[in-house]
Order: structure tokens, then sequence, then C-alpha cells
């Protein structure tokens, strides 16, 4: 990450507590008990400190996007559910502006806004993402084999990287890669971008 990228665990917080971070370490708390993970272990799968972990638990920390993805792959889940809940299924379901679940990173001003319902099972998400100038994500670790990620850039310019390797986009361009390897989205320029996402998960079944 650039600047704004952080890449360990400490400074990876922020300081003022909201609802939603209290929802996040409740539910943080709740998945970690049902796994009868301790602190201590939690904290070596999700390679975050156990401090930060039990400040995340208790509401007083609201994590980044990398602390709360880390924290996500350990314990199995989506971000999703973790910063709003999952909703039972439904064969029509409408999602108001003034209602979506919205993960907010304070020290980069990434957003993240979920514009598909929360569905438990679901195997697709339809994310808009908010990258201030200058700014990114930060690495996000692969996925499991079967992820797949579609990005329409809405706004501006994105420099999405997969593997190490550079792919620029601007208004209106578009890409597909298969989420199994490491990767970040970065806006390099010096105006907003913003995109739209979509994580599509495949049964590994099939």
């Amino acid at each position: 990450m650039d600047s704004a990228q952080q890449t360990s665990p400490a400074p990876d917080d922020n300081d003022e507590p909201d609802d939603l971070s209290r929802q996040f370490g409740d539910r943080v708390r709740e998945l970690r008990k049902r796994g009868n993970l301790t602190l201590e272990e939690l904290s070596r799968q999700s390679g975050v400190s156990r401090a930060m972990l039990s400040k995340v638990e208790r509401g007083e920390k609201s994590p980044t996007i990398g602390v709360a993805k880390r924290i996500c792959r350990a314990l199995n889940t989506s971000l999703s559910f973790l910063t709003g809940g999952e909703e039972d299924r439904r064969a029509v379901a409408v999602v108001r502006k003034d209602q979506r679940h919205v993960f907010r990173d304070r020290d980069t001003g990434f957003e993240r806004h979920l514009l598909s319902p929360p569905i438990a099972g679901s195997t697709v998400e339809l994310l808009l993402h908010l990258l201030p100038a200058g700014a990114s994500t930060g690495n996000m670790p692969s996925y499991p084999s079967g992820t797949e990620k579609y990005v329409v850039v809405a706004e501006g310019e994105l420099v999405v990287v997969i593997g190490g390797a550079d792919h620029s986009l601007k208004q209106g361009d578009s890409l597909f890669f298969e989420a199994n390897v490491d990767h970040s989205f970065e806006n390099r320029s010096k105006a907003a971008c913003s995109y739209y996402l979509v994580i599509a998960r495949r049964d590994r079944a099939a």
C-alpha cells in the first residue's frame, strides 16, 4: 500500500468507537466463542495482536479494512456478516440507500458499501467501493479457490494489483479475475475513484 497502506496489525485501528464498532466486536466475540477459540488462538490464526482483538471485541477500536479482512478469514466468515448481519432468504429484497451496511476506514477514507442484501448462504455480493485520491484498500489475502471478482469503474481511475501485476482501469472499464491470489485496489490519481465490485463464490461441489 502507498502512504495510506499499513501492513502491521498495531497501527491498523481507529480510536473512536461507534455502533458499527460495537456490533463488529460483538459478532467477532460470538463467532470466536462458537468456534471454541481463545483470543490467543484467534490472534495466531489472523495475524492480529491479542490486545487489538480484545479492544475490537469490546468495541473500543474500529478496525481498518485490512485488520477486518484478516479477522474474517480466521473466523471463516464474511465482512458483510460482521458489519451488518445476514438476513433470511426471501424472493424479493430491497436495500434502501440509507439502509446500506457501510464499512468506513477512518485512516484512509476508504468506504465499502454493501448494495446486495446480506442474505445467509448467498454466493454473490454486490459492493460499491469509494477510494479517495492516493488511497488504497491495502493487500487483500487470497480467497478460497472458486471465488471470482468482477470490477466496474464508475468514476475516476483505479489500479488493481493482482499477484504483483498492475491492471489500470478508467471510467467505464471492467475487469474479471480469480481471487485466489493476493490483490489490492489502489487510486494513484489526484481525484476520487468509485467502482462496483461483484464477489461470486462458486459451489465447490459443482
